[in-house]
């Protein structure tokens, strides 16, 4: 995904009008992230405010190398799913998150914010399908991570989506049948947001991301 000067624009407005959006709080209702998720609730249709423990996971990333949530313990998550075959939704939505990605990048979130991807099929998503599969949809490597569970154990990741509430579903030829949802995952390992389907404003997402990692609870 590459950005020229009128996209860096658009964003640029675009996130000053969230600073403004955050600014309209009164100074009381600032501090309270309830009252901030309130008003995004009432300002983005495909946010699902939850609060309830993200699944637990031990995967790996394409080196081999033994990932799990505790792993993140004291980062905010964006986590979602994939399959690399899937040629509808998988790289649609990643590419969604990849734009707010950049967004947060962009500012001092760089640093507090991980971007998560796991896939679905391990059986054919190899290391160097993974590998690839970052960079392939825009993704910056500096926070960002691809699991999987493995083709030894190529029905965990499903299992684990199902956990999440998702169900990935084989249907033949490679495909597998699925919703797309985007899990906002807080510093102490909670799911705290589910954002639904693709027509999502990123803009809002970033300032959900941005008051999970300043909350202090």
């Amino acid at each position: 995904m590459i950005g020229g000067p009128r996209r860096r624009a658009a964003d640029m407005s675009a996130l000053l009008a969230a600073a403004a959006f955050l600014t309209a709080v009164n100074p009381a209702a600032a501090h309270s992230l309830r009252e901030l998720e309130r008003q995004l609730v009432d300002r983005e249709a495909y946010l699902e405010v939850v609060n309830r423990p993200t699944p637990a996971f031990r995967l790996m990333d394409p080196a081999g190398k033994a990932v799990s949530l505790a792993d993140f313990r004291g980062k905010v998550v964006v986590l979602w799913f994939i399959y690399a075959a899937c040629t509808d939704f998988c790289p649609l939505h990643t590419e969604a998150v990849a734009d707010i990605q950049a967004k947060v990048n962009r500012t001092p979130m760089r640093d507090l914010v991980r971007f998560v991807a796991i896939t679905t099929d391990p059986e054919r998503d190899m290391p160097e399908v993974l590998r690839a599969y970052g960079a392939a949809h825009g993704l910056d490597a500096a926070n960002f991570a691809i699991l999987t569970s493995g083709a030894d154990k190529a029905g965990d990741t499903r299992a684990l989506a199902a956990a999440f509430g998702l169900k990935f579903t084989p249907a033949g030829g490679g495909r597998q049948m699925h919703g797309v949802v985007t899990h906002l995952i807080d510093k102490s390992g909670n799911v705290r947001g589910r954002v639904h389907g693709l027509k999502f404003d990123p803009v809002n997402v970033v300032l959900y991301l941005n008051a999970l990692t300043n909350d202090r609870h």
